[in-house]
């Protein structure tokens, strides 16, 4: 059982911690930064402490707030543009997938020649970045501690992923006081992304020891937090415990990669512009479902990780447990059932099988896949047949 496990970023959780970025920073001898941000993450006044404490640390700073959903790489040039027209020694991303993706982009390209997209695939990168800190305001992603940026492809619909060890971020400040206003539709797709993380990556033929534990006890704080984190949203015990189980999920990943919901969902993301985290929940119980015959034990952990009783049940019935606690979770938090509501159209079903079959994931899906199986994945889906 030979193995490698590496994360170079350093996490540190706490709440209000943010409020003390600016001396944090200080200490490491960084005195002016690139905060990238969203539009709304601003709007919603999450930035204000975070720029209090800078200004107290006498740190200088300039705010990007160019982050669009689904990232572009044309707006990792409007970043980089911007970054490249002062000294500056860290990018600080504040938000949530996106904005992490994008800074990730933009600290990577301050040092490598060319274009972000130049380097889709993995270790392709020549030179480390700028370092980068990295605040997550949505317990969903985990790019906080993953060695990836997801960037889209405009002129040919396709999401790229850039895979080095040079993006693992140097830090990453969990403070879950930062998630607390987080709208309830947001609370559900950021959460279902984690959860698809974790158990992508508990199946994954890449998985190992370490990544197995820690997405197995990411499923359980999910099963136990997400539906109080969606319903009540004050909680901050449950807010708290959904931003450190995201994290978990994304440092098992990090080594194991994913699988075939992600592989399609950048696919569905790509084209029809759909929300990451809903394309990924809307997508996984049919994916779960085919990948049953290949992994009935594991599906029998992830059953019993999310809270249900297989005691006495014959295996693969045990396993299908894990399908039903994730149509339950889905319908919970009131996610589509198929992907049609979504917004996707079979009319290019063909580009959509081909674009998920370029994905790397597909080689490390639990039960072999190829082009057929994908557009039956697609297609059950589109109907919502399970």
């Amino acid at each position: 059982m030979g193995f490698k496990y590496y994360i170079p970023t350093t996490v540190e959780s706490g709440l209000g911690i943010s409020k003390n970025i600016g001396s944090f920073l200080k200490s490491g001898h960084f005195n002016n930064v690139f905060l990238v941000t969203d539009k709304g993450v601003r709007k919603a006044g999450i930035l204000e402490s975070i720029e209090q404490s800078l200004k107290k640390s006498e740190i200088y700073y300039e705010v990007f707030d160019g982050v669009v959903p689904n990232p572009t790489s044309e707006s990792v040039i409007e970043g980089l543009g911007k970054l490249k027209e002062n000294a500056f020694d860290l990018v600080l991303a504040v938000g949530g997938g996106s904005s992490i993706d994008t800074a990730k982009a933009i600290a990577i390209m301050a040092k490598n020649e060319g274009d972000i997209l130049d380097y889709e695939g993995v270790g392709k990168l020549s030179n480390p970045g700028l370092p980068l800190t990295v605040v997550p305001t949505t317990a969903g992603t985990g790019s906080e501690v993953t060695a990836s940026t997801i960037i889209t492809n405009s002129k040919t619909q396709f999401k790229c992923a850039i895979i080095s060890p040079y993006l693992f971020p140097q830090y990453a400040i969990l403070d879950a006081e930062l998630t607390i206003r987080l709208p309830r539709d947001i609370t559900a797709s950021t959460g279902m992304d984690a959860v698809t993380h974790a158990i992508e990556s508990y199946t994954s033929k890449s998985a190992n020891p370490v990544s197995k534990s820690f997405a197995l006890q990411s499923l359980k704080m999910f099963g136990e937090n997400l539906e109080k984190a969606y319903f009540v949203g004050t909680d901050i015990v449950s807010r708290e415990n959904m931003l450190v189980a995201s994290m978990l999920a994304g440092a098992a990943f990090s080594q194991s990669r994913l699988g075939n919901v992600h592989a399609i969902s950048h696919t569905l993301g790509g084209v029809f512009d759909i929300p990451h985290g809903i394309a990924n929940a809307t997508l996984l119980p049919f994916v779960m479902k085919y990948n049953l015959p290949a992994c009935p034990e594991k599906m029998k952990d992830i059953a019993e990780a999310l809270g249900h009783n297989t005691d006495g049940l014959p295996i693969f019935e045990a396993g299908e447990k894990a399908v039903e606690a994730v149509l339950k979770l889905n319908s919970n938090l009131n996610i589509p059932s198929n992907i049609k509501e979504l917004g996707v159209t079979l009319d290019v079903i063909d580009k959509l099988v081909e674009d998920s079959m370029r994905s790397g994931n597909v080689l490390i899906n639990p039960r072999l896949t190829n082009a057929k199986d994908i557009r039956n994945i697609i297609e059950n889906a589109y109907y919502g047949n399970l």
